[in-house]
């Protein structure tokens, strides 16, 4: 893993750096004024758009018609934005609301106790505070917490934070149900490629895929003109789903140039596309840049579950759907060998999933 021990500079935790009480932010986490959010916006038509918002009632009953019309929604969304909205999707709003409130109880544990689970560039996994391992890094404004989901092999309770008491107990079941909607998504999105429903699913592993948590803790911020909570990207694994903080907005989406701010429904989970299902589709399906801007008087904590294709199987555009007149876009490429940039460098826009595209594909 490029000997990714440890980080190149002592951590400091976002949130005691928050309520330290300070007025202004310290230079690390001061952005590149091109890369600064812009927290005025005039134009009306930013203001008001949202991504699309799709409900999910009837897409496996035996109504048809409606059946189709989720499917189609669903694709164009895919497509078209690379993000949408999901309501009524089988997961329980109590366990959400619970999985939430567990992580926002664990951030406010004393800091020793979130000390023991401080984590390393090696896998990321437990109680975080950047990305990236490039010295001199600016960083971004929020603490996190990684662990790993699936494979089983993977899965060790114990990196799992043991407070709140409950917190290993929820956070299983929330899995299993966020798992089971991901499957079903895979189906609809393979289905509306001309594929068999199992296509894509099985170009991921089958059962044998990974799965990992992310909880994002973004503290108030005296400056939130300045930096940003997580920094431009787009995701690299397989789905994402997001289960945003409702009550305060922070989600950011790029569409055609402009920074639409994501307006999180009730109980909804947010899905994106990420790099692999783009990869895979041959481009039909957008991975689309994202960022987090921070806010001065509210805190936010969200849960992101990634659902990636086993880490060591080649991802590369579905033959189908390559032809004379639609090349490969992307060359064959592990799981594994691909994040490896994220945890080297950190988020950086598109950067990588263009980067790989073939010269041949792309100079017209």
């Amino acid at each position: 893993m490029n000997n990714l021990q440890d980080w190149p500079e002592p951590i400091v935790r976002v949130q005691s750096l928050s309520e330290s009480g300070l007025h202004t932010i310290p230079d690390r986490y001061i952005k590149p004024p091109p890369d600064r959010p812009s927290l005025t916006i005039f134009d009306k038509a930013v203001v008001d758009a949202n991504i699309p918002i799709i409900d999910l009632t009837g897409l496996f009953g035996e109504d048809e018609l409606l059946h189709a019309r989720i499917q189609d929604e669903i694709s164009s969304a895919a497509h078209q934005w690379g993000f949408f909205q999901v309501l009524n999707h089988g997961v329980r709003p109590e366990l959400m609301d619970r999985a939430q409130e567990a992580w926002r109880d664990f951030f406010h544990l004393p800091m020793e106790m979130k000390q023991a689970y401080a984590n390393s560039p090696n896998t990321y996994e437990g109680y975080g505070s950047r990305l990236g391992v490039q010295k001199g890094a600016i960083l971004d404004w929020s603490d996190y917490y990684f662990l790993h989901y699936l494979p089983l092999s993977l899965k060790d309770y114990n990196k799992w934070p043991a407070s709140p008491t409950d917190l290993r107990e929820v956070i299983d079941e929330y899995g299993k149900e966020v798992v089971k909607l991901c499957g079903r998504l895979m189906k609809v999105l393979s289905t509306k490629l001309g594929m068999r429903e199992d296509h894509l699913q099985n170009a991921f592993g089958g059962n044998d895929i990974g799965a990992c948590l992310r909880v994002n803790f973004y503290p108030k911020c005296p400056q939130p003109d300045l930096t940003l909570g997580l920094s431009s990207h787009s995701d690299p694994g397989g789905l994402t789903m997001l289960l945003p903080d409702h009550q305060v907005a922070g989600l950011q989406v790029r569409k055609d140039g402009k920074w639409i701010t994501v307006k999180p429904a009730r109980h909804a989970f947010i899905v994106n596309i990420g790099d692999q299902i783009q990869v895979l589709s041959n481009a039909n399906y957008k991975s689309v840049e994202h960022r987090v801007i921070v806010n001065s008087a509210h805190e936010r904590v969200s849960l992101a579950f990634f659902y990636n294709p086993k880490s060591d199987i080649p991802i590369e555009p579905i033959k189908d759907l390559v032809a004379p007149d639609k090349p490969a876009l992307y060359p064959p490429m592990t799981f594994d060998e691909y994040r490896l940039f994220i945890r080297t460098r950190g988020p950086q826009g598109k950067s990588q999933v263009e980067s790989l595209k073939s010269p041949r594909c792309c100079s017209s």
